[in-house]
């Protein structure tokens, strides 16, 4: 696991800690898009909180970055801050436009991603290299806060199958693949560097012998359904998604580093109150990688728990609520 200076707030003094120590949705239209360096101050002033208004939690539309999202609800909640929710907002360029319009206070991200949507030129790839990467990179209004040791990443996964009969275990063996690669994932991926243009810029894949399908379900059921059924023949999977070991599904070695760290790392506005800080920091500092393939399993299956359920367990296992 990667390890972070935590630089600015692990020594957890604010009241809102001390609350949360002591301590035993939203109607707001988030469907506006912003550009990376939209000026806040130019969104409508109607939409900021009053002081000691209620803290507008979103989440990505996504179940773990729900997931997220409720445990931080929670967590402010148990500390004595009134929260409104506002999950499954969309994809990323939708949730920060909820960010900067103001139908958001703070969202869980993931820090490689995040650095690349900010600045698409930015070569950091070490984690504590794309947090310092991002505190310069996003714009005024909005502020990274500490991030998480646990971390989701993208990954190309292939079956079992596909891996022995083909000889292929690392990325780098694709080069070698012959016929058409068919591969899938988010539409976004497109255009991401660790998608098809980074196969073929970082591993040598012919361009025009990659063929994508866009599978708009974040790396999800439909995804893993498509690979194992053989409709595709490799596909973006988050590392904590459980059906990576459920599957024997094989995780490509990716020896160039083409996919970059994606630690949890909170982004809020500045509507976001800076006596909040230290009850995100104390979620981020207990959550683990092994923590979010947990959680996620339990959000499976027939008898699949809520998010808001999920969110409670781990909070009460942690001693962050409830104490």
């Amino acid at each position: 696991m990667p390890s972070f200076q935590f630089s600015r707030r692990t020594v957890l003094t604010s009241a809102g800690v001390a609350a949360l120590a002591l301590a035993g949705c939203s109607d707001a239209d988030p469907l506006g898009t912003a550009d990376p360096g939209q000026d806040p101050d130019t969104t409508d002033d109607a939409s900021e909180p009053a002081a000691g208004g209620p803290i507008r939690v979103g989440s990505a539309g996504f179940t773990e970055n729900e997931i997220i999202a409720e445990v931080y609800a929670q967590a402010l909640e148990e500390a004595g801050y009134t929260v409104e929710r506002n999950m499954q907002i969309g994809a990323r360029d939708i949730y920060y436009g909820a960010l900067t319009d103001g139908s958001v206070d703070i969202v869980p991200e993931y820090s490689g991603n995040l650095l690349q949507f900010l600045d698409p030129e930015a070569t950091a790839a070490e984690p504590d290299a794309i947090i310092s990467a991002l505190e310069e990179a996003v714009p005024e209004g909005l502020r990274v806060l500490d991030p998480a040791k646990a971390e989701n990443k993208d990954s190309w996964c292939v079956t079992s199958e596909f891996s022995e009969t083909n000889g292929i275990t690392s990325l780098a063996d694709l080069a070698g693949f012959e016929g058409t690669l068919r591969v899938a994932g988010n539409p976004e991926l497109a255009e991401r560097p660790y998608g098809p243009p980074g196969l073929t810029e970082i591993y040598g894949v012919p361009a025009e012998s990659i063929e994508f399908t866009p599978i708009d379900d974040g790396g999800g059921p439909l995804t893993v359904q498509a690979l194992v059924a053989g409709d595709v023949d490799m596909a973006d999977i988050y590392t904590t998604t459980p059906a990576i070991s459920d599957e024997g599904l094989v995780v490509l070695e990716d020896p160039e580093n083409m996919i970059i760290a994606q630690n949890v790392v909170p982004l809020a506005s500045d509507a976001f109150p800076v006596d909040a800080e230290g009850i995100i920091d104390a979620v981020n500092i207990a959550l683990t990688t092994e923590d979010l393939i947990a959680m996620n399993a339990r959000n499976q299956g027939d008898e699949k728990a809520s998010p808001a359920t999920i969110a409670t367990d781990w909070l009460t296992e942690k001693g962050l609520l409830g104490g």
